[in-house]
């Protein structure tokens, strides 16, 4: 049972320090790890963060699996350390080019505009001209542009990892990001593990992500009703 957090777990908000599991989500968490082999969190959040939200006992996976949480402690992946420089000036050039629209997150970092949409395009053409320079690689996700070491690790490999050689795997994301999470349930399925692909939709939804989802729920308090059924049915020995 895997998850996205912002948008899924947690509502948007403008500023993203200010995130939190919606009331009674991780407590619905640990109901539902208690009857599943494995439950985690892929996000573009760092590590740090998501154990300091959900708590320590989660299959974490940060920054889209560049970091992780295993066995009480982080880990990152080895290929990243030689990127790290590269991030660090990228993140120092654009605070002293774009200003307060800049979240440092250590492996990478983030260019919001959700506050200031007028300023979405000047953010994207700064971080494609970044990425040129660096070799860093730009993500796009929701009212914001990422920047990431151009390693093949993203919420897909993340989830086809931590689904394989279990019977049965499912994901619930809201944003593009998760499309990769569906791709990988439909390289599980054909190696005969049985998928759910959860959408959680708002305003902001990509209609993709709809279209390929198996389930679909309304915002963080549909993803809460669904952890407490998939709890009450495991315990009932019906799931």
């Amino acid at each position: 049972m895997l998850t996205d957090f912002d948008g899924t777990l947690a509502a948007i908000v403008d500023d993203p320090a200010t995130s939190a599991p919606l009331s009674g989500m991780v407590e619905a968490l640990a109901r539902v790890a208690r009857r599943y082999a494995l439950v985690g969190v892929v996000s573009g959040r760092p590590v740090s963060f998501l154990v300091e939200n959900l708590g320590p006992d989660l299959a974490l996976s940060g920054l889209y699996g560049l970091e992780r949480w295993r066995g009480g402690a982080r880990v990152e992946v080895d290929e990243v350390e030689s990127w790290r420089a590269a991030v660090e000036e990228a993140t120092a050039r654009a605070g002293a080019e774009l200003g307060p629209v800049v979240e440092a997150k250590g492996l990478s970092v983030t260019l919001h505009f959700r506050t200031c949409p007028e300023r979405g395009e000047e953010i994207a053409e700064w971080a494609a001209g970044e990425a040129a320079r660096s070799g860093l690689r730009v993500h796009q996700a929701r009212a914001s542009v990422e920047l990431h070491p151009p390693l093949d690790i993203d919420k897909g490999t993340e989830v086809e990892a931590l689904g394989e050689g279990m019977e049965a795997a499912c994901f619930v994301g809201d944003d593009v990001g998760d499309l990769a999470a569906f791709g990988a349930l439909d390289r599980l399925a054909g190696s005969g593990v049985h998928v759910a692909r959860v959408a959680v939709v708002s305003e902001e939804s990509p209609p993709e992500l709809v279209d390929r989802a198996d389930v679909v729920v309304e915002g963080p308090t549909g993803v809460l009703r669904l952890l407490d059924d998939l709890a009450a049915e495991a315990g009932s020995g019906s799931s």
